[in-house]
């Protein structure tokens, strides 16, 4: 999924440029959870590695996590051409350096039967800062969603079942000691924990959106439908305030 590669590039990335890990590291990480990966395009595409490190040359201070979605740009501050593919992929990543910055936007790379990647398309972005919601608001945001949601899909349970992949996630939800951090050192504890919840409730989403329509009215399917929506917006908000809260506490 581009979400997970963006996630991961933005919170090792961080962890990076806060000195909390090496570059070599960083990278080990990003490339666990996706995959190789590339910057550019041929024939200007680097290892993700070398890639990094001409950032830094140039100015990279931090990186910036976007995951937006038709009608809601969230973490995306423009050129428009930017701001159009980042929301086709449904993730991006914003280089920030002194004076400009870089949109990354991930895709699926193929070659060959077996190996499968993650290419970076880089475009020029915004300097600007997007709206994004700070951390402690979106967790609340969060818990607001999950409760309004959950109220809702009780009902819609009652009457279609719940088939046993969606139990399990929902099993794993009221796991206080599932080993569950998408984020990297050098994070606020607290950020781990939204970051957290937000992953697992976003399997949830997707699993609750195949769920059997059978037996639902027109009325029940809609209310279904709109509470997944609030809940995926609510979780796309925690996720990118808590992957771009590594520098909250920085001077």
């Amino acid at each position: 999924m581009s979400n997970e590669a963006a996630i991961a590039l933005v919170a090792w990335g961080n962890a990076w440029l806060t000195g909390h890990v090496g570059l070599d590291e960083a990278v080990d990480a990003v490339e666990r959870a996706r995959g190789p990966q590339i910057l550019g395009s041929a024939p200007a595409e680097v290892p993700l590695r070398r890639g990094l490190g001409d950032l830094r040359v140039a100015g990279l201070r931090a990186f910036r996590l976007a995951l937006p979605a038709p009608g809601d740009p969230l973490g995306l501050s423009g050129p428009p051409d930017f701001n159009l593919a980042a929301i086709d992929a449904g993730a991006a990543v914003v280089a920030r350096l002194h004076d400009r910055a870089f949109g990354l936007v991930p895709h699926e790379d193929r070659r060959g039967s077996s190996y499968v990647g993650v290419r970076w398309e880089t475009r020029d972005a915004a300097l600007a800062d997007p709206d994004v919601p700070p951390l402690a608001e979106a967790d609340r945001s969060l818990a607001l969603a999950m409760r309004d949601a959950t109220e809702v899909l009780v009902t819609v349970v009652d009457v279609a079942g719940v088939p046993p992949e969606v139990a399990d996630a929902l099993a794993d939800l009221r796991d206080p000691g599932r080993d569950d951090h998408p984020l990297a050192p050098g994070y606020p504890q607290r950020a781990h924990r939204v970051a957290a919840q937000a992953r697992r409730l976003s399997l949830v989403v997707d699993l609750a959106r195949r769920l059997d329509a059978v037996g639902l009215t027109a009325d029940q399917m809609h209310r279904r439908d709109e509470a997944l929506r609030l809940l995926d917006r609510a979780v796309r908000r925690a996720l990118t305030a808590a992957c771009n809260s590594a520098f909250d506490h920085v001077p």
